[in-house]
Parts: structure tokens; sequence; C-alpha cells
């Protein structure tokens, strides 16, 4: 039977990867652009294929002005469990809304998408010729035609058991495509300035899409690095800004993380890779600044915040010192030397970061981070949470067999009274689990143990 519901119906058509980024990312995009995320479907699983109902085309052709996560959308005309099903359908969407699309002056073209099988020449050809009992008055052109429509065929996610028939079949016309192209034009691998924990370009705009980043917003990154997460938001319009405790990162100094080059140019830093892009004019600054330690004064100065904090995996997790925090043995300095580095706990990390967010986010504001979790352990219990800041959504992303890291979007729905109102919640309430402390201990032990299991393998 056709999908019953209203008749501005659309059928999303998904790309098969980071298939946890991909519900919240259409969610916040379509509340970004006034629409509401309502469906035929109570949920998607790994399907490619989702039907939703969006208000008017206009807020479907923003929606995939945006979308790194959909590849195509089509206005549904038609859909069926088999070809009569989807030929009833069709008979049955209105010839009014048909015929502004298929009038005599009219050029078009009909393409064939199957997933997860191969169709011939002939049976694509058979599939177009069975249509034409629709009201086509216009001429076919296959190079340059006004309007594209689609048939889209599913055969399920297991393609070691393709059916012989498809599970479900649509037709619709075409609307527009996402932004897939950014993966490969904002790459790391072209990158001018890169570092060792550069955020791949496709994450990097899928967490800019869950903060709802848009033209004209204020955009901080705490733990900036090299700047990957600012260049995703400006492409967006926003104008970025970041802070970062590592001098060499923050000015381009030191060691280049390309293979064969020793040390980095005096051209490679943040500014430049926006200047790369065509984005210079939305830099604002970085800084060399602790993130246990802003210096702001009170107030709410951004509308996102999106940072990728250090797990201790690859870059170490540090902030600044006191002279009274110097650990015993070390041999004290002058009083006018620089705070040492110390040592900064995860969960303290976690906790100056939501309590930094709840206080300089403005309301309906958005943060979105990365929390690595030990999985065997991992229970939603252990994420962070704040009275100032709603959950979003939280998505998981596999680092290896028992490690993840999972992206966590909040967004501010409570005025931030005083810091010193919520400090004393750290171990009770924002925090229950301190586990996060040991990730990267559990990490290399987990990785210890597969390098012993498989030695032993190899050996036997």
């Amino acid at each position: 039977m056709a999908l019953p519901g209203p008749l501005n119906r659309y059928l999303l058509l998904m790309a098969q990867e980071h298939l946890e980024f991909r519900l919240p990312e259409i969610k916040s995009l379509l509340s970004l652009f006034g629409g509401h995320f309502t469906s035929s479907q109570e949920t998607y699983g790994k399907s490619p294929f989702w039907v939703l109902n969006i208000a008017s085309e206009d807020i479907a052709r923003n929606l995939m002005k945006r979308t790194v996560c959909a590849k195509s959308i089509f206005e549904l005309w038609g859909h069926g469990k088999s070809p009569e099903e989807l030929y009833s359908s069709l008979k049955n969407y209105p010839v009014e809304k048909m015929v502004p699309f298929l009038h005599s002056d009219s050029t078009y073209k009909i393409k064939i998408h199957t997933f997860n099988k191969t169709l011939t020449q002939e049976e694509k050809v058979k599939r177009i010729d069975a249509l034409e009992f629709l009201p086509f008055e216009g001429k076919v052109n296959l190079k340059k035609p006004q309007h594209i429509f689609s048939i889209l065929e599913d055969y399920g996610l297991d393609p070691n058991c393709i059916p012989e028939n498809p599970h479900n079949i649509y037709f619709g016309r075409w609307i527009a495509d996402g932004q897939r192209e950014l993966i490969e034009s904002y790459s790391v691998k072209k990158r001018h300035f890169i570092g060792n924990t550069s955020m791949d370009a496709g994450l990097s705009f899928i967490m800019a899409n869950h903060g709802k980043v848009k033209e004209n917003d204020i955009v901080f990154d705490p733990f900036v690095g090299t700047g990957g997460l600012l260049v995703a938001a400006a492409h967006f319009g926003a104008y970025v800004y970041g802070t970062d405790i590592d001098y060499n990162t923050v000015h381009g100094l030191g060691k280049a993380s390309r293979k064969n080059q020793k040390w980095r140019g005096p051209d490679e830093n943040i500014r430049a890779n926006l200047r790369q892009y065509g984005l210079e004019k939305y830099y604002l600054d970085v800084l060399v600044s602790d993130a246990s330690k802003p210096s702001w004064r009170k107030g709410t100065y951004f509308d996102a915040i999106i940072t990728d904090p250090p797990y201790g995996i690859r870059e170490s997790t540090r902030r600044t010192g006191s002279q009274k925090e110097v650990p015993k043995g070390i041999e004290k300095c002058p009083e006018s030397h620089v705070p040492v580095s110390l040592s900064y706990h995860l969960s303290d990390m976690f906790f100056d970061l939501l309590n930094f967010a709840a206080e300089t986010l403005v309301l309906g504001g958005r943060l979105v981070y990365w929390l690595p979790v030990y999985t065997p352990e991992y229970t939603e219990e252990m994420v962070p949470w704040h009275p100032c800041l709603k959950l979003i959504s939280n998505c998981e992303q596999k680092l290896s067999s028992h490690t993840s890291r999972r992206l966590i979007t909040m967004e501010k729905v409570k005025t931030f009274e005083n810091r010193d109102q919520y400090s004393h919640l750290l171990s009770d309430q924002f925090l229950p689990y301190q586990g996060h402390n040991s990730f990267r201990e559990k990490y290399f032990s987990g990785v210890t143990k597969r390098i012993a299991k498989e030695e032993k393998s190899s050996q036997e």
C-alpha cells in the first residue's frame, strides 16, 4: 500500500556513512530553517531512503544547501512495495501537481537509482517505458533537462542476500543535491595547515550542522588545534574564534605533521587555512589561552561552541598551574616564571567546558563536543550534564574494538546564574562518572592486549 499522509512528501536519499549522525543533522537543519521533523516512518535504522513531510520546497532546498549526510531530495509522487502498488500510487497523485512539470514546453529525463543491486540497460528502459501512463507532454532531453524524475528501488542492506524484487519502489521529482562534494574539496589532505589530530572534513561539517551554525553567528572553539572546525563554521558564514594552550600550534611553529617535511613554514597557520578557502573575512582571532581558566568577562558571546577536546592519546591534556600546585620534587621556579603545565583530568575538562558553555552561549545556542568512552563500561549516565543545558543528541563513532567517541550536542535552555552556584555539583550531579580520567590507560591497555594476542597467534 502507498504511504498515507499529506501530499507535500519528500524522499531523502541518504549517504551510507556516519549512520548515527544522520538523523540529528537532518533534525537540526530542519529546525534551523523553520521546519519540523515529521515523518511517516517511526525509525530509519540504516536505510538510505527516508520519507519526510516538509512544509515547503524552499525548506527542502535550504536543507540540501547544508547537509553532508544526504545525497539528494525528491518531491515524492508515488511509493509502493511492488510496481503495481507504485503505479496505483502515482495514479492517485493529483494531476494538477504534476502538470507544471510535464507541459508541452518543458524538457525532462527519467533516471533509475537502485540500492544494493545493479540493473541492465534493458531492465532500466523497461521500467521507464512502464510509466507511459503519466501525462508527460514535454520533450526528452538527456543532457540539460528542465526537470529530472527518478525511479528509486530499495533492495535491502544485505549484499550477500539480494532479493529478486525490491522491498520498496519510489518515484519522485528531483529537487536538489546535498553538499557531499565538501568532503573532498575541504579534505585535510589538501589543507595548508594540519596537525596530528586535525578533524576529518566530513565530521567538521556534521558538527557545524549539529550546532545549527548560520550566517553571522560567532562560533568558538576552546581547543582549536589547527582550526578544522573553524573552517567548517566559516564556510557556513559564521565568524570564528578559538583558543589553545599550545603556543606552537596557535602560531604555526615547530615540527610539521606532514611526511617529508621537517618544520612548519612561516605561512602555516589557522588564518592561512581560512584564506585557502576564501574565508579569511570570517576570521576573528586565535589566542594562546588555558580552557581551564577562561579570562572572559561575564556575558553571552557565542552562538555555538564546537570543539574536539584532547583525550590524552595523540595530544596531551594540559592546563596551566600555579606555584602552589607544583608537584613535590620539582624545584620551585622564580615568581616571575610562567606557571608550569599540569595534567588536566578529562572529568575536570568536561566540567569546565559545560560550565563555560552555560555561561557564554546565547539562549538557544549549542555546544557540540566529542566525549571519549571505554565501550565495555559505557552507559548514558556517563554523559556530563548541566542544569542550563539540554541534551539534543548523542552519536557514537567507533575508534577500536573497545573504545569510541560520542558526539554530544547540547542546547542552552536556561540563563546561567553564578559560576559558584554550580561548582559544588561537580562530583554529585554534573559528572557522576569519573572514569573518563582513566580513558588513556584503558585505551592503551586494549592496544597492548591486541598486540599480544596477534603475536601469540603468529607464533602458533
